[in-house]
């Protein structure tokens, strides 16, 4: 499983998460396949989205395109950090 860390802060989170929402379709043709969005305990709009993908490579492709690159500008998306992961092991206690 390929995983997917950002973490961004936000100009307005109910802004932004309504850019998120309206881009699920183009997110799952892309590759994701699962997502969670957190927040920062004391800084609202400091963001984390952590998702599935089909691949590493389906999901830089999908966050380097330009048209991403336009849709984190409209949502007031500032200084994303990227980080792409390989799963080693999983568990449940």
């Amino acid at each position: 499983m390929q995983y997917v860390l950002i973490i961004h802060e936000v100009a307005d989170y109910p802004a932004w998460k309504k850019v998120f929402d309206s881009a699920a379709g183009i997110r799952k043709d892309a590759g994701e396949r699962s997502y969670q969005v957190l927040k920062y305990q004391d800084d609202p709009n400091k963001i984390v989205h952590f998702s599935t993908w089909t691949s590493i490579d389906d999901a830089r492709c999908f966050f380097e395109s330009p048209r991403l690159v336009k849709i984190r500008a409209e949502a007031g998306v500032k200084s994303p950090e990227f980080i792409y992961l390989d799963q080693i092991e999983s568990g449940h206690l």
